[in-house]
Parts: structure tokens; sequence; C-alpha cells
């Protein structure tokens, strides 16, 4: 059977199903489909179909097309309530139509002022028998437009009885296959029925009540699956469970480009996969020397690595492990160890709870992870279990989670490697609750500790003690990574892509950490020590002498004002930021409200956390980046289809241009922090004058819409080339200029910004990035506005005297390096500064540049 194409029956903006403000519709109660939200008053026929119906009220028609698929379509929302107002249908029941006939004829104004909404879904009723497999939405469409096609479904998607076990095996369309929230969504609505439903791929079976259990199963895009069910209602569990996961959940992959006669967009489902390569489990005694098989340490004791933030750090090894919490397998009896077990996991739901509503950003991101896991049935039954045959409570429970996560790592999946580890720090929580021991446990090293792993994640971090470690190592990695981020921002010295050699090194051995040299020095002579001694006694004392200064305003020797910013992701990083003398936000970063949720953030939850940063900063100005997501850190409530390049697709204001919905939210959402005017916007990954527009007239929408009137600084992220050469034009409309120079550098040099191969070559300071630095500031300045920095070069103190020559006037670093940038500041002059930018640009490469800008003396 031929796919059927079905072409827009209203002139106006295509949409998802999930902007619809109806769950009826939003939520797929109806069927699958988009929602059209018309500027014309004239319903037309998608294709050629019988009508099945016409609703009394005139509101709604369904049409049966020759292929037997059932399309229904419902003008606006509560619209039966006008009784027939308004509708003139064209059509009766049992006429046949063809493409683009009128159907109903209705009073668009009418409609407007009285009904709630005038949004029109546009339904396939049978979806057990139709799967879409192509749609057109986020944009204007014309009557006549090719929006949806269909195609039946696969023979094998058939309900199957024996006995009282109903089966049905389907085809995964989940782009990112069935990961946490997937999981979640089809464990609460099987939890809606009294019969159990498993899945099967591959032989090997998971109840559907169980996310963790679903997540192990590893069932990506394109498998085969077999749901079966057992019990009362096991016809109607299956129907809904099989068409929840049909329908995509909003992750649903687009079509084959031979199955699709619209022009394709983005990438198929072999999405490049370029997380964290990394994951890390508590080891036990037996496995603390099995790191790694060995390589050998250079001779010197000099390992080179990349610098994630510079500074020196004078210390010994640790290594990142975590001690096995020893526990007895025999139980006190099943009662009292269920009782205590029951016991444990209320006090972690309650910590996590209590955490939860005060964290902000990346912390609460993984407490929300945390909660949706410890709520898996399959791990309190599986520990239960254990506990009737005589487990004690923490053996059991050990028992229980450390199967599971074996299970997730066992896929091969990243994300779902990340779940894992999570689940072994709820191991350890839960463990220490039964034992009665804090659970607000710190993972603790010696003081002078550098910190060396194969690979760190932003959670690992969160859990350890900084007060004693002064800086870290890892094996892979890379400088622009989400860990260095926070490296800078914590202040640590921090060197990543060191490679497999740092395995080699054992706990408490002496080290030298030079990350602004990008080195680690294993085991130094006194000589070396001597030297690296004297280093850091200075570094200190500058650092000391900046602190105390770190309230003055950031000027040059010669009286220059250069704005000394801070990036922030959170209240406490701007409570960090005015302690060290921050003049403002340079980024506020917004993804981490999006990001580790079932759904966006409303205007007031937004609201409220970017109110509490402003008010931290006490009047001080707050740019805040709108959001910056794509594929590759998708949010799971997006329908975003894999990217093969992910760099390269759907990302940053890309992604709000596609849901407005979502940037009108966030866009009233700063619109409503006080005082008015504090706040600016900037918009990322700016590619065109277009996109700006776009951005600008959505600004004006919703400041018109809650009544604001004061002027609002809506400036542009410059991160691509294209933005950077033709920074004259944007800057004829932008209100600032901010330059994000991790991306840029990797868009310049064609690197991979997460790809530890390409890691070392990856350095803004390649002459490339700097002359393109310089166009920038240049058509920032033929139209008189500000360019700054926000990116990774604005904390590297090699950088900031080139980045004033070349016409930087802004510069937004971690929060901890504030003091030492404005230090800096104060002793160059703008000529000098303009003479060295010169001379780097001239360069031929970033290790000239280096070692051209280690020679500078202001």
């Amino acid at each position: 059977m031929k796919p059927i194409i079905l072409t827009s029956p209203l002139q106006g903006w295509a949409s998802p199903l999930e902007a619809v403000p109806d769950p009826v519709f939003a939520e797929r109660m109806m069927g699958d489909g988009i929602a059209v939200d018309p500027t014309g008053d004239c319903l037309h026929a998608p294709c050629d179909a019988v009508v099945l119906s016409v609703h009394a009220s005139g509101h709604a028609i369904t049409l049966r097309t020759p292929e037997g698929a059932e399309i229904l379509m419902h003008i606006g929302l509560d619209t039966v309530a006008l009784g027939g107002r308004g509708f003139s249908p064209c059509v009766t029941e049992g006429a046949s139509v063809q493409r683009l006939d009128p159907l109903i004829r209705f009073d668009l104004d009418l409609l407007v002022c009285e009904a709630r909404a005038v949004i029109t879904p546009v339904i396939v009723t049978n979806p057990e028998r139709f799967t879409i497999v192509r749609r057109e939405t986020g944009k204007l469409v014309g009557v006549g437009e090719a929006i949806m096609t269909l195609e039946p479904r696969d023979a094998a998607d058939v309900a199957v009885v024996e006995g009282d076990t109903v089966r049905r095996t389907i085809v995964v369309p989940l782009v990112h296959g069935i990961h946490a929230r997937p999981a979640a969504r089809i464990g609460e609505i099987a939890r809606k029925f009294v019969s159990e439903v498993k899945i099967t791929k591959d032989e090997r079976e998971g109840n559907v009540r169980s996310p963790v259990a679903l997540m192990a199963l590893g069932v990506k895009l394109g498998d085969e699956i077999t749901l079966a069910a057992t019990g009362p209602d096991a016809a109607d569990a299956l129907a809904a469970i099989g068409d929840l996961i049909l329908g995509g959940m909003g992750e649903k992959a687009p079509a084959p480009t031979a199955t699709s006669e619209f022009p394709r967009e983005g990438g198929g489902p072999g999405a490049k996969n370029d997380g964290a390569a990394g994951s890390w489990a508590p080891a036990s005694a037996g496995e603390q020397g099995a790191r790694k098989p060995a390589t050998t340490l250079p001779a010197d004791g000099r390992l080179p690595g990349v610098t994630a933030s510079p500074g020196i750090a004078i210390g010994q090894a640790g290594l990142f492990r975590l001690a096995e919490i020893a526990v007895t397998r025999e139980g006190a009896g099943a009662t009292a160890e269920r009782a205590a077990l029951d016991a444990a996991l209320g006090l972690v739901a309650d910590r996590l709870a209590n955490k939860s509503a005060t964290a902000t950003g990346a912390e609460r991101a993984i407490l929300s992870a945390h909660t949706a896991l410890l709520d898996d049935p399959t791990l309190t039954e599986d520990a239960h279990a254990a506990i009737t045959q005589g487990d004690s409570a923490a053996y059991a429970w050990r028992t229980a989670i450390r199967a599971q996560a074996d299970a997730l790592r066992a896929t091969g999946d990243a994300r779902l490697a990340e779940r894992a580890d999570d689940m072994l720090d709820l191991e350890r929580q839960v463990l220490r609750a039964l034992a009665g021991e804090d659970l607000d446990e710190r993972l603790s090293f010696p003081p002078g500790t550098i910190l060396l792993a194969d690979d760190l994640l932003p959670s690992h971090l969160l859990g350890l003690d900084t007060a004693s470690i002064v800086g870290f190592c890892v094996e892979r990695g890379g400088p622009t990574s989400h860990v260095a981020i926070l490296a800078a921002t914590m202040g640590l010295p921090a060197l990543v892509a060191v490679g497999p050699a740092l395995a080699e090194i054992t706990a408490g051995t002496p080290l030298i950490l030079d990350a602004g040299a990008g080195l680690l020095h294993v085991a130094p002579d006194a000589e070396t020590q001597a030297a690296a001694q004297t280093a850091f006694d200075a570094q200190t004392e500058r650092r000391r002498a900046a602190l105390a200064n770190a309230a003055q305003e950031c000027r040059t020797q010669d009286g220059v004002w250069i704005e000394a910013f801070a990036n922030l992701g959170s209240a406490d990083d701007a409570d960090a930021a005015v302690r060290n003398g921050a003049e403002g936000c340079g980024l506020l970063r917004t993804e981490f409200l999006f990001l580790e949720r079932d759904s966006a953030p409303s205007v007031e939850e937004q609201t409220a956390d970017y109110q509490r940063i402003a008010d931290t900063l006490d009047g001080r100005p707050l740019i805040v980046r709108l959001l910056d997501i794509g594929g590759d850190k998708p949010a799971p409530y997006l329908p975003m289809a894999a990217e093969e390049n992910p760099a390269l697709g759907l990302r940053g204001i890309r992604v709000g241009l596609a849901h407005p919905e979502m940037l009108d939210a966030q866009l009233r959402a700063i619109l409503a922090v006080r005082p008015a005017g504090q706040c600016r916007i900037m918009v990322p990954m700016i590619a065109s004058l277009a996109e700006l527009r776009a951005v600008r007239t959505a600004l004006d929408a919703a400041a018109a819409a809650i009544g604001h009137t004061e002027h609002v600084a809506l400036g542009i992220m410059i991160e691509t080339p294209a933005a950077a050469v033709t920074a004259d034009l944007l800057a004829s409309e932008a209100d600032f200029l901010s330059i994000g120079t991790n991306d840029l550098t990797q868009y310049a040099l064609a690197m991979d910004r997460g790809n530890p191969a390409v890691a070392s070559d990856l350095d803004g300071l390649h002459p490339a990035v700097l002359r393109l630095i310089a166009r920038t500031c240049e058509g920032g300045a033929v139209h008189g506005k500000w360019t700054g920095v926000c990116g990774g070069l604005a904390s590297d103190p090699l950088a900031v005297p080139i980045l004033i020559g070349l016409g930087v006037s802004e510069l937004s670093s971690a929060p901890a390096l504030v003091p030492e940038i404005k230090a800096l500041v104060a002793t160059l002059t703008i000529d000098a500064c303009r003479a060295h930018a010169a001379a780097a640009m001239n360069c031929i490469s970033a290790a000239d540049v280096r070692t051209l800008a280690r020679e500078f003396r202001p």
C-alpha cells in the first residue's frame, strides 16, 4: 500500500500536538497527528475521502480515506459550547470529497473572541492501523501543503490471543530508544491497568512497571519488541501501551527519505553519540589496582594534557574511587528487615525532596533523576523477595540495584550507563540510611589532593569535598566540556585528555599540576618542586592581592573600562561572583532548568529562578542566554530527531524558533524579573539576521501580551563563523555582541569539542579564531555596539590581553577567576594590547600564539 499524503486543511501555523492546551489532544487520547493555528476561515479536505460524520455543532468532522485511515479535524477548543454559531458545514455524512474541497466554513473573528483557542487538531484516530512517518510542524503552511505522511502498520503489529495472554509485536519508532523518560511514561500508563504487561526483546524480558527493567533491555530505534499482557484488562492494557510507544511520546524518528515526499530536515536515525564516554562505579578492594593495562610513563615524568582551567597545584595523587560499604548477608527476620529497608527508602526519598526544593542548575537535574530511579517498583520488589529468602535489607538492596545497574551498562548506551552511575549513588545513600549514618556524604581526600580519574561527569564533581582537592586530571574529556566549565567555576586547575598513562600513577604519588602550561609532573625531583613552589607562592600572592582589590572597577592602566562579568548557572554562582567582585553576569546558562525532566518548566518556575539570581546580583546587569539545547543535549519532551552531527543540527535558537510556545514562555519569564531592565537577553547560535528578527518579533509579542513597556536589550552570541563575518550586519539590529569562543573555535577549526582525539588541537588562540574575533569587534564598532567574550578564552589569562587588543570591552569568566582577571587588566595599556593582538594574528599556530603570550610583558 502506498503512503498516504495529508495536506493542510487550513492556512496557518503548524504545531506538534503538544502545543494544544488540552490534554485530550496533547496526550494523544484521541489519536496522533498535528495541529494548525488558523489564519483562514475555511476547513478543506486534506485528501480524497468519504465523510464519516459531521458534528451536530458543525465544529468537527471525521473522514475516512480509501485505505481506511480515519481523520478527525476539530476546529478550535471547547467550540462545541458555541452550539453551531460561527460554523457552516459544506458537506454531509456519506459524501465523497476530493483533496482541497471545502468542508466547513467558520467565523474566525467569532472564534477568537469566544472560544478557548482556535488551534485545530488534525488527528489520525486509528493509529493502531496507520503510522505517521512524516509530519511538518513549526512553520507556516498553506492550504494544500503537505503536512503528514501515513503508512499502514506492519502486519506484525496485530494482537494475538494465546489463552489468557494477549501478545503484540511492534517496531520501536523512538529516536533515542526506550531510555529513562519513555520508560517512566510506559510505567505510568501500565499502573492504570490490573493486568501484568511485559516487553520482550531478543529473549530478554522486562516488566513495564519498572523503568529500570525497561531501560536494561537496551531497546533502540527500529528494534522489534513483543508486548505480552495477562489479566482481566489485558487487551486494553496492550493497546494503550503499544499505542503510546508507536505514538512516539514526542521522540519519534523522522521517516527514511525513501518513504517521504517532503524535503528532509536534519539527520536520520543513525545518530552519532557524542555524550560522555566514561562512567564510574565503586570498586571493591580486589579491584583497586585493576584500572587499565599499564602503559609507560614518560621517563622525565612529564605528562602533557589540555588546559581545562589554568593554575598551579602542588600535592599528591588521589584516585577517584569509593570504598565498598561492608554489609552482611544474613538478615534478622523478614519482617524486621523489610521494615528497615522501607524506612531507609523513605529517609532517602525525603532527603531528595527537601534538597530538590532549594536546588538549582545541575544539582536539581541530578536529584530529579535519583528520585525517579528510587521510585522504581522492580528495585523494591526484588529486594523484598531477597529479604523473604533470608537476606539482610542491606544485602538485598545492593543485590537488586547492582543487577539493574549491570544490565544498564551491558546495553552499551552512554546515556543508560550514566543512569547506572546514579543507581550506585542511590545504593550508597540507602545503605548509609540503613546503617544510621549521615546521608549527606562527602567524598573525602587528604588535603592537597590532585584528583586523577579516567573521566568525570558533573555529578561526580558535585559529590566531592572540594576543600581538600587542589586540582584534577582526567584521561579523556575536552577543554570545553561541562566538567571543564565546573572546574573553572570552582577555581580548580585542571587538565583533560591526558591519556591512559595517567592510570599508572598510584595514590599518594607527589604531583605538580601546571595546568596553564598543560603539564602534570609525576614524582618531580627537588629542583622541579622548588621551582613549582616559587611559582605557586607567587600565584597565591597574586590571588590574595587580586581578591583584596576585587571591589575596584575593572580598568586598564591607562583608564579604559573593561567590564568584568561572570558566567553563572545558579544563585550560588551569583553569590560567588558578587563576593569575587564581578560587575555583572555576562552569561546565565538556562539549560539546566530544562534538562532531566519530563516537561518544560513553567513561566512561574523560570521567573522564580531568574529572580533569585537577579536579587543575588543586587542590581548588577544580568544577561540571560535563551535556552541552548539540541541534538547534543536533548530535552526528552521536545520532538527532535537524532542527528548524525548534533553540532551542525537543530540546536541553540533554532530549537526556540521551532518551538515558539517554549520560546514565548522563557521570554515572558525573563520580562517578569524585577527591577525591569536588569535583565538583558542573549540569543545563542545566531547565523543570520532573519533569526535575530524572528526573536525580536517574539520578544515584542511577549512584552505586549504581559504589558511590559520598558526597553529590553537583545544581544546575540557570536558562535558561528557566519555570524562573525557578518557581525556588521547583525550589529545593525542587535544591542550587543558576545563571543562564545568554545563553539566558535570548534566551528572555525572543524573539530568536535567533545572528541578527545582532537582535544589537544582545539585551542581558541588559533590565529583563525582570533581573526574572527577581530572581525566581530570591528563589525560591532561600525554601529557603536560593544563586544564581549563569555567563552573559555575570557577565563584564560594568556588570552585576556589579546582579546582587549582586538577590541573586546567585556570579559565574562568563571566567578572564582574574576579577581585575577581584574588584576591583570589593571596592568595593561590599550596600545600594548593592540600591538600584541596584531602580532598574535600573524602567528601560524595556536602554539605559537601561546608562546608569544607567555613572553608578553605589559
